[in-house]
């Protein structure tokens, strides 16, 4: 089985159970990064749906980790994640390979690269999305708030958690950062 099917594998899991957030959060990720019974560095999983009165269809789901050996490196994170804009059969998507997530307690920034997309204003564009989850009133922010995907954006930078997630749909999990600073 390869890394991927297992990451996708060990997801569809961490859903199903979300029930037991807790537990299914703290051993997300791939088994072969961390020993037993040691935790992955961070992760951010999950997908819902933002709030729009006027009906758009707007989604973002997350698969993005940070191995316990990666701790003190934000971008050697690892995974994708996606999202899409449509509303009366037009709009567009677009998946990113994730090169940067830290967290902080339930708030997680995540930064990527377009790999795969439908709108060429994002087609090999570093993106960045935050994360807030808060329950059943998870919120979300995401670089491109002026409608601009820019040039340059640094890894690990997004806008502030500012949009609602549509009631019933917000399932995001962020394991939070340990960091383990060095002592003297």
């Amino acid at each position: 089985m390869n890394r991927r099917t297992r990451i996708t594998a060990l997801t569809a899991a961490l859903l199903i159970t979300a029930g037991a957030a807790g537990s299914a959060a703290a051993s997300g990720g791939d088994p072969a990064s961390a020993r037993p019974g040691e935790r992955e560095a961070a992760a951010l999983t999950g997908t819902a749906k933002l709030y729009r009165p006027a009906g758009d269809d707007i989604t973002f789901s997350f698969d993005a980790h940070l191995a316990a050996k990666d701790n003190m490196d934000p971008q050697a994170a690892t995974g994708t994640f996606r999202f899409s804009h449509y509303k009366n059969g037009q709009g567009g998507y677009a998946v990113a390979k994730v090169d940067c997530l830290t967290t902080g307690g339930k708030v997680a920034v995540v930064t990527g690269v377009v790999t795969e997309t439908d709108v060429d204003g994002f087609r090999n564009k570093r993106v960045g999305i935050s994360v807030h989850d808060d329950g059943k009133r998870d919120r979300l922010g995401y670089s491109w708030i002026t409608e601009e995907v820019y040039e340059e954006l640094p890894p690990c930078m997004s806008a502030a958690p500012f949009e609602k997630v549509k009631a019933g749909t917000g399932d995001f999990k962020v394991l939070p950062w340990h960091m383990d600073y060095p002592t003297e």
